[in-house]
C-alpha cells in the first residue's frame, strides 16, 4: 500500500517528459503467486534533450528482476531502483535505444484490484489511473502514448483463454501444458489503457458490419454458466455501435471488440481500447435477477465505456487535469445514447436528480473542485461527480449556445484535428470558437471555476406599458482555495407562459442577448425586458435544466402550481411540482422541530393524485414526479443545522397525507397498472412498473397494507417488482412477519447469486432508524458478505453510509464508530475504495451541532491512524480542512 508522500501536483507545472516510448513489447508469464513480466520499451530522447539527462520511470511496490540496454545487462552504478521508481542514471548517447526491464508480480496477493491481480481465479488488469505501474516501471502519463504488442503465457488448464488490446497476432502450443497469445493494438495509447484478461471464461459471440462494410467480430465474456446473462450487454453494445456512427460519424476501427466481465473490480467498467472490463453487475441480467434500473446502467455503461474508443482512447487526455475530457464529454454522449433509446424527458429529470444528489454537495462542501481541478494530490480521488456529471453539463451548454448543427461541426472538427493526440480542454473549446466564430473564454470559466452558481430572479409586469421585466443576478459561492469568484457565462433557456399554457410572444427585449429562448447571462446583473406582453405570463425558467445552477426565484405559488399542471417543458413541469413539494417538506421539518404536527396544502395532496392518473403523461414520468424528495435533498436544500430525524418525520407526514387523499385513485391505479404481458426491459414497460411500484409504497401506510404487500412479492414474475415489494416491506413494515418472511424466502432463492444478494444487503442497510446499525453489523458476518469484495462492501457500508441518513446519523455517534472501524478496515486492502466510502461525511458541516462534533471525532478518528494510504489520508484532510 502506498502511504501518503504529501506531494501535490499542480496544473501549472506540467511538461513534457524528456523521453517517450513510442513502441512497447510485454511478455507475461502467469503465476497466481509469481508472474514475470517482460517489458521491451523502446525509448526515444526527444529533440534538443541533452543526453546526460537520467531517465525515471515509475513503479509502484515492483521487484525488479533484470535491466537491459540495447541487449547489454546494466551495472548497478548505471541505475538505482526502488519499488516506486526506476532511475537510468546515465542512459545511452544515441537518441533511440532499447530498454529492458524484468519485473515480477504476485496476483493473487494484489487485494488494491490496481494492475495484475486475480478475480475468481481469472487474471485481469485495471491500469487507470495510475495501475499500470504496479506491473512494470514505464513513463505510467496519459501524455505517453505507445503501440502496445503483448505475448501472454500460461498454463492452459488454468487460463484457457488470453486476451489483451487490440487483434489478435498469433497463438500457439508450448511445452509443459502451457500455450501462449500474441495481441497487437497499432494505435498509440497511454498505458492506462493497457488491458490483459486470462482464465476460463464462457463467450457470447456476434458480429457488427460497420458503416464502411468492415465486419468486427464481438466477444462478451463471462463466468461459465452465465452465458444467458449477457445478451442484453450485446444487444446494447450493437446498438452504441450504431449509434456512434449515426450521430457522431464515428466508426468502430480494430477488427475485435471484446468485453470480460468480472466480479472483484473497483469502477463500474474501463474503456481500455478493444479489451473492455467491467463490474459484472453491469453485463449480467435477466428478469429474474435484474431490475430495470439494473437493465437500463448496463445500456449506459455498455455504450459509454464504448463511447471511449474516440472519447478517451483515440483522443485521449494530456494530464490528469484534463480528466473531465474524456469523462465529461463521454458521459454527455451516453447521457444522449440513453435519450434516444428510451425517453429524452424522462432521461433528462433523472440526469438531474442525480447531478444534485451527489455533484451538488460536492460543490457545496470541503471537496470542492473545478472541473478541471487545479492540483490533486492523489488522481484517484478525482473521479468524481464533477468531472462526470457536470462535465456533461458543461458540454450540453456548449451545445446549447451555438445550436445542434455548429456543436456538430465542433465535434467533428475536434476528431480531425486531434485524432491520435493527448488534448486539453483548451483544445476542445477552440474547435468551438473555430466553427462558430465566438469567443468561449468566459464560458471556459466553467472548467476551472468550482461551486453552483446561483440566480436571484424576480419579475415585475407593467400592464399599461404591457412590458414583462426580469431582474437577474448571479453569484458563485465560495469554495475551498477560492473565495473571489469571476462572472460566468450561464445559458438560461426560458419561457413566458399565458394561462392558455402556451408561450406568450414578444416584440422585442433589451437587457441582455436572447437566442432561440436563453437568456444569454454574462453580467452580475441584468435587467432583461421584454415588450408587447399584454398578460402577466408564469416564468418558466431552466427549461430542460438548461444550466447547473441554482434558483432563488420570488414567485407566487399558484404559479408554480400552473407550470406544475401546464408547462409544455417536461423537465419545468417536473421542476414545478418538484418545488413545491420541497417547500412543503422544508417548511414541515420546521414545524417538527417546534413540536408542531406538519400540515400541508390540500391543493399539494390533490396535485399529486392528479399527476398520478394523467394518461396523457408517461407512466415513468409520473413515477418520478410523485417521487418525493430524498431526505439528502432536503438536507440540502436547508443547507445547515440538521437533524436528520426530524426530516425523516416530515418527509413521512407528507407521504401520508398524500397517500389519505389519493388511496382510491391510487388503488385504482395500481390495479390497472398489473403486468399482462411477458416481460419486456424496454422503457414503457418500465414506466408502467415503475409507477405500480411507487404507487405500492404509497399504498403501503393504509391499515393492513402488509398483506397487499406481501402479495405483490408472492405474485413477482420479475426482480423489478420483487425487490420493490420487499423494499416496502423491509421500510415500511420493519419487523412484520411479512418482513421477515419476505427476507428470508429472497435469501433462501438467491444465496448462491451474489449480485442478487447485493440487493438484499442494500435494502436491509437503507432501513431508516437507529436500530438498523445492529443489523449493518451483524451482516458484515453473513456468509455472503466479503469485505475484500467492492460491491458487497458497497452495497452494505456504503448504502448505510450515504443513502441511510438517520441510520448513519444516529444521534449516539454509534453509526459513525461503525464507519471508522469499517473504512479502516477496508483500506489495508483497498484504499481506493476506503477513500470512496470516506466521502460520506463531506457534508458534515451542515449537522445539528452535536451530530457535527461526533461526525469531526469519527474523521480526525481515521486522521489519526497509522501508515494511512494517500488516497484515503487525502479525502479525511480535505474534508476536515
Amino acid at each position: 500500500m502506498r502511504t501518503d508522500t504529501g506531494q501535490v501536483f499542480k496544473l501549472e507545472d506540467y511538461r513534457p517528459n524528456d523521453y517517450l516510448i513510442p513502441e512497447t513489447s510485454l511478455t507475461f508469464r502467469l503465476s497466481p503467486e509469481a508472474t514475470r513480466v517482460t517489458a521491451e520499451l523502446t525509448v526515444e530522447r526527444r529533440d534538443g534533450v541533452a543526453a546526460s539527462v537520467p531517465l525515471v520511470l515509475d513503479g509502484d511496490g515492483l521487484t525488479l528482476s533484470r535491466i537491459a540496454i540495447d541487449g547489454r545487462t546494466l551495472a548497478p552504478m548505471d541505475f538505482f531502483a526502488t519499488p516506486d521508481q526506476l532511475t537510468i542514471t546515465t542512459p545511452p548517447a544515441a537518441p533511440r535505444f532499447q530498454l529492458l526491464i524484468e519485473t515480477e508480480l504476485a496476483p493473487a496477493h494484489n487485494e488494491a484490484l490496481m494492475g495484475l491481480y486475480r478475480s475468481s481465479n481469472v487474471y485481469c488488469t485495471q491500469c487507470e489511473a495510475e495501475g499500470f505501474r504496479r506491473i512494470t516501471y514505464f513513463l505510467d502519463r496519459p501524455d505517453i502514448l505507445s503501440v502496445y504488442t503483448v505475448r501472454i503465457e500460461a498454463r492452459h488448464h488454468e487460463a484457457p483463454l488470453l486476451l489483451s488490446n487490440g487483434n489478435p497476432a498469433g497463438s500457439g502450443e508450448l511445452a509443459d501444458g502451457w500455450h501462449y497469445a500474441v495481441w497487437h493494438d497499432p494505435f498509440p495509447k497511454p498505458s492506462y489503457l493497457f488491458a490483459l484478461v486470462a482464465g476460463a471464461l464462457g463467450k457470447v459471440a456476434d458480429s457488427f458490419i460497420t458503416l464502411s462494410g468492415r465486419k468486427v467480430d464481438l466477444g462478451i465474456y463471462v463466468e461459465p454458466g452465465k452465458e444467458r446473462l449477457a445478451g442484453y450487454a450485446m444487444d446494447a453494445l450493437k446498438r452504441s455501435m450504431k449509434w456512434d456512427e449515426e450521430a457522431f460519424g464515428r466508426e468502430y476501427d480494430l477488427d475485435v471488440f471484446n468485453i470480460v466481465a468480472v466480479s472483484d473490480f473497483n469502477m463500474g467498467a474501463m474503456e481500455n481500447k478493444g479489451l473492455n472490463i467491467f463490474n459484472d453487475k453491469y453485463v449480467l441480467a435477466d428478469q429474474e435477477t435484474a431490475t430495470d434500473a439494473d437493465f437500463a446502467n448496463i445500456e449506459a455503461i455498455i455504450a459509454h465505456e464504448y463511447f471511449h474508443n474516440w472519447t478517451g482512447n483515440r483522443i485521449t487526455c494530456r494530464d490528469w487535469f484534463q480528466l473531465c475530457l474524456k469523462e465529461g464529454l463521454t458521459v454527455f454522449r451516453d447521457h444522449e445514447f440513453s435519450a434516444d433509446q428510451r425517453s429524452r424527458a424522462v432521461k433528462r429529470i433523472a440526469e438531474v436528480r442525480t447531478l444534485r444528489a451527489h455533484q451538488f454537495p460536492e460543490d457545496q462542501g470541503p471537496l470542492a473542485h473545478p472541473v478541471r481541478p487545479r492540483r490533486y494530490r492523489e488522481i484517484n480521488n478525482f473521479y468524481t461527480a464533477t468531472v462526470y456529471e457536470k462535465g456533461s453539463e458543461v458540454v450540453r451548454m456548449i451545445r446549447t449556445i451555438l445550436g445542434a448543427d455548429t456543436f456538430r461541426a465542433g465535434m467533428d472538427l475536434y476528431f480531425q484535428r486531434h485524432d491520435g493526440e493527448a488534448a486539453t480542454i483548451e483544445d476542445f473549446i477552440k474547435v468551438f470558437e473555430d466553427v462558430s466564430g465566438r469567443d468561449l473564454s468566459q464560458f471556459s470559466l466553467w472548467y476551472h471555476q468550482a461551486g453552483t452558481p446561483n440566480l436571484t430572479i424576480s419579475s415585475t409586469h407593467n400592464a399599461a406599458a404591457q412590458e414583462f421585466t426580469l431582474e437577474i443576478e448571479q453569484s458563485v459561492p465560495p469554495t475551498p482555495s477560492e473565495s473571489r469568484k469571476r462572472l460566468m457565462h450561464i445559458p438560461l433557456a426560458f419561457s413566458l407562459v399565458g394561462a392558455d399554457g402556451k408561450a406568450i410572444a414578444y416584440n422585442g427585449v433589451e437587457g441582455a442577448s436572447v437566442e432561440d429562448g436563453v437568456i444569454h447571462i454574462r453580467k452580475r446583473r441584468h435587467m432583461v425586458r421584454f415588450s408587447g406582453v399584454a398578460e402577466r405570463p408564469a416564468m418558466s425558467l431552466n427549461r430542460g435544466f438548461s444550466a447547473p445552477v441554482t434558483l432563488s426565484v420570488e414567485q407566487k405559488a399558484d404559479d408554480q402550481f400552473f407550470l406544475a399542471g401546464h408547462d409544455d417543458d417536461t423537465f419545468s413541469r417536473w421542476q414545478a411540482f418538484n418545488t413545491l413539494l420541497t417547500d412543503s417538506l422544508i417548511s414541515a421539518f420546521r414545524q417538527v422541530l417546534g413540536g408542531k404536527r406538519p400540515n400541508f396544502a390540500s391543493r399539494l395532496t390533490d396535485l399529486a393524485g392528479k399527476i398520478a392518473g394523467d394518461e396523457t403523461l408517461e407512466p415513468a414520468y409520473r413515477a418520478l414526479a410523485l417521487a418525493l424528495p430524498s431526505e439528502a435533498d432536503i438536507a440540502r436544500d436547508i443547507g445547515k443545522n440538521i437533524d436528520p430525524d426530524a426530516i425523516l418525520s416530515a418527509r413521512e407526514a407528507l407521504t401520508a397525507a398524500i397517500t389519505e387523499t389519493n388511496s382510491e385513485i391510487f388503488s385504482r391505479l395500481y390495479d390497472r397498472l398489473a403486468d399482462k404481458d411477458a416481460f419486456s426491459p424496454d422503457a414503457a414497460s418500465a414506466g408502467r412498473r415503475a409507477l405500480r411500484n411507487i404507487l405500492l409504497d404509497y399504498l403501503s401506510l393504509l391499515p393492513g397494507s402488509a398483506a397487499l404487500v406481501a402479495r405483490h412479492f408472492q405474485s413477482a414474475t420479475n426482480m423489478t417488482d420483487r425487490a420493490a415489494a420487499l423494499t416496502v416491506l423491509a421500510l415500511r413494515h420493519s419487523g412484520s412477519p411479512e418482513a421477515v418472511k419476505a427476507l428470508a424466502d429472497f435469501e433462501a432463492k438467491y444465496a448462491t447469486d451474489p449480485l442478487v444478494m447485493d440487493k438484499w444487503f442494500q435494502i436491509q442497510a437503507s432501513v431508516p432508524g437507529p436500530q438498523t446499525i445492529h443489523a449493518v453489523r451483524a451482516l458484515t458476518g453473513h456468509p455472503a458478505f466479503s469485505m475484500a469484495n467492492p460491491n458487497r462492501v458497497r452495497s452494505l457500508v456504503g448504502t448505510f453510509s450515504s443513502a441511510n441518513q438517520t441510520g448513519f446519523h444516529r444521534a449516539d455517534g454509534e453509526g459513525y464508530r461503525f464507519f471508522v472501524e469499517t473504512v479502516l478496515q477496508v483500506e489495508r486492502r483497498n484504499p481506493q475504495l476506503a477513500a470512496r466510502l470516506a466521502t460520506a461525511l463531506r457534508s458534515w458541516r451542515s449537522l445539528e451541532p452535536a451530530r457535527q462534533a461526533k461526525a469531526r471525532e469519527a474523521l480526525l478518528s481515521i486522521a489519526n491512524a497509522e501508515n494511512l494510504s494517500a488516497d484515503l489520508r487525502d479525502i479525511v484532510e480535505r474534508t476536515l480542512a
